[in-house]
């Protein structure tokens, strides 16, 4: 609908149509070139704006209200930048190049490596620069959360909830020519969108994806038992050995997306095995036997020989991110009801969540570290599954983010978590939590 009702039915709202104009020269892209100027530091950048008016249903007012969160912060969907990531490695002039295909200047983000902020109303999906792989879309904020990691070259990286793959690149890129990169998510199409993206950014190499349930998924990088390892390569190829990763699906897989198609669920069932869609020349799985590569861990094998680290940027009610609530005033507030405020998602989500945050933990190596993440402003969903997975995990430490010293954000309600909002970052809402395996765990 291109109207929607004002809470309390007495003002209406009308989707205002664009009127053609340099985005260079807009009041909003010249904000952006005082926001981001090296002499204003990150805590300064709150300059008042012009609410935009977005009409908000009474039953999303009330979640608002029953999480104690304020509805103006919706007010500033339309003020907020739009980020992108430069690739890194790409030269100077390359930002020169980008600025005069989209019209609009290229502003540096000081507080965090290769991302720029854009006027919100450009768009970079029909741009040479996005086709050929030079920038990609993600929230400065989403960045942090990676950032926030710190992984280093050689470790062996899990992305728990790895769709729609911006997070996935970055850390591919992060990790450089050493370590390895594993994606999980319960979505095959979102995955198969991770894929993508990885090829299309030259940064599948060291990857491995598999449609799995990120609450039971149990398999270890491929990084211990080398004896055991070299027991298996040469055995004789029966079609259980891998080779390199073709585009090509078996019989078999192309039997199997039938059955699910016509099962009418996009999803893999929580009691299927995980099906490994992609994996990079460099992955350490070419020449490795099937059945040992994608066997089970136990909880002892993960303490010395499981991830370096893992990032669980949870399922969530997605209320932070101002700009995707925004868009339920064209898809239908009834849609926002189902998907965001329904009673009985909202109790599943809140046990996802938790599962998400343990069985990562679970997969973490002794002396590793956990990001833990959602786009939510609610404490519930937040706060308190951090607080709810301590108390059963005595060998969990919350630990300090470091660079989060110089970022726009503020303290969430527990020591060393931090809130990233529309008032306070500039950015969509998100939560960022950093814990780590400090000690050993009892094994079971």
């Amino acid at each position: 609908r291109l109207c929607a009702l004002w809470a309390g039915g007495r003002r209406h709202h009308c989707r205002r149509p664009r009127t053609p104009s340099d985005p260079s020269r807009s009041p909003v892209s010249l904000l952006w070139r005082a926001m981001d100027s090296p002499e204003i530091p990150p805590s300064d950048r709150r300059e008042e704006r012009p609410p935009a008016s977005l009409p908000l249903p009474a039953a999303f007012l009330e979640f608002l209200g029953e999480n104690g969160l304020d509805p103006a912060l919706y007010s500033k969907a339309d003020t907020i930048p739009r980020y992108i990531r430069l690739k890194p490695g790409m030269e100077s002039s390359v930002v020169t190049e980008i600025e005069s295909e989209l019209k609009c200047d290229l502003m540096r983000v000081s507080w965090l490596p290769d991302f720029y902020a854009i006027p919100p109303e450009i768009q970079i999906a029909g741009s040479k620069a996005y086709q050929q792989g030079k920038i990609y879309g993600i929230d400065a904020a989403s960045g942090a959360a990676i950032l926030a990691l710190d992984v280093q070259s050689g470790d062996h990286v899990l992305d728990l909830c790895a769709a729609p793959g911006a997070k996935l690149c970055m850390l591919a890129d992060m990790l450089g020519s050493s370590g390895s990169l594993t994606g999980v998510d319960v979505a095959k199409h979102r995955l198969a969108a991770c894929r993508t993206m990885l090829q299309k950014y030259s940064l599948g190499d060291r990857s491995r994806l598999f449609v799995a349930d990120g609450t039971s998924f149990s398999i270890l990088p491929v990084n211990s038992n080398l004896g055991s390892m070299e027991a298996f390569v040469g055995i004789e190829d029966n079609g259980s050995i891998f080779s390199e990763w073709t585009s090509k699906r078996s019989w078999k897989d192309r039997q199997k997306s039938k059955k699910a198609k016509a099962a009418g669920s996009p999803h893999l069932p929580s009691t299927s095995e995980p099906e490994l869609i992609y994996y990079g020349k460099d992955s350490g799985l070419v020449g490795l036997q099937k059945r040992y590569v994608l066997h089970p861990s136990t909880d002892a094998a993960a303490c010395t020989s499981g991830y370096d680290k893992v990032l669980v940027d949870a399922e969530c009610t997605h209320d932070g991110s101002i700009k995707h609530i925004q868009k339920f005033e064209f898809w239908g507030w009834k849609t926002l009801d189902r998907r965001v405020l329904n009673v009985e998602r909202t109790g599943n989500l809140l046990h996802l969540q938790l599962g998400l945050l343990t069985n990562g933990f679970k997969l973490l190596k002794t002396g590793g570290s956990l990001v833990y993440s959602t786009c939510s402003l609610t404490v519930a969903q937040n706060e308190n599954v951090v607080q709810q997975f301590l108390s059963k995990h005595p060998s969990a430490e919350l630990l300090k983010i470091n660079p989060a010293d110089s970022w726009p954000c503020r303290s969430g309600g527990i020591q060393k978590t931090l809130r990233f909002d529309p008032a306070t970052s500039q950015t969509s809402g998100l939560f960022v939590a950093k814990t780590g395996a400090v000690h050993l765990r009892r094994q079971a």
